[in-house]
């Protein structure tokens, strides 16, 4: 076991955990941190996906050691009142239907938008391309995108 300093949301939070304990279970069973789901747990399927210093990466798969001194921010930390442009166009558009995967696919957008805040359709489904959605919402998640854009 290991003491970690982790800035999440903003915060300083604590952790004793085995260091390559995966950053997804350091929020969910010891930060009570749910927004962050396990899918596949290979990084493959987007449903853990959180903020490292504003890039969008899977945590499942990320071990706490790895983390350091970089901000994490959750779908929890993304906006104080659900009100992230991606959050109010994911509303708009009716995206969620099991609503499984949707926060990693806002995390996603978020960190894609951050770094290209006019992207063309083509960068949209490149961008979104690794986070899975079982319920095959691809198109309204990417008018969410275009949306959350033109915002």
């Amino acid at each position: 076991m290991a003491n970690f300093t982790l800035s999440i949301n903003g915060k300083k939070q604590q952790v004793d955990v085995d260091p390559s304990t995966p950053l997804l279970w350091v929020l969910r069973d010891h930060l009570n941190l749910v927004g962050a789901k396990y899918g596949c747990g290979v990084a493959q399927c987007g449903s853990c996906t959180v903020h490292l210093e504003g890039v969008a990466v899977r945590s499942c798969m990320l071990p706490i050691s790895v983390v350091g001194n970089q901000s994490i921010t959750t779908i929890e930390g993304l906006s104080e009142k659900g009100d992230h442009p991606v959050q109010k166009a994911w509303l708009e558009h009716d995206v969620a239907q099991c609503g499984y995967c949707q926060t990693g696919q806002i995390m996603n957008a978020a960190a894609f938008l951050k770094a290209n805040p006019n992207p063309s359709d083509e960068e949209i489904e490149a961008a979104m391309s690794g986070n899975i959605c079982r319920c095959g919402t691809y198109v309204r998640i990417k008018a969410v995108i275009k949306t959350a854009a033109a915002g």
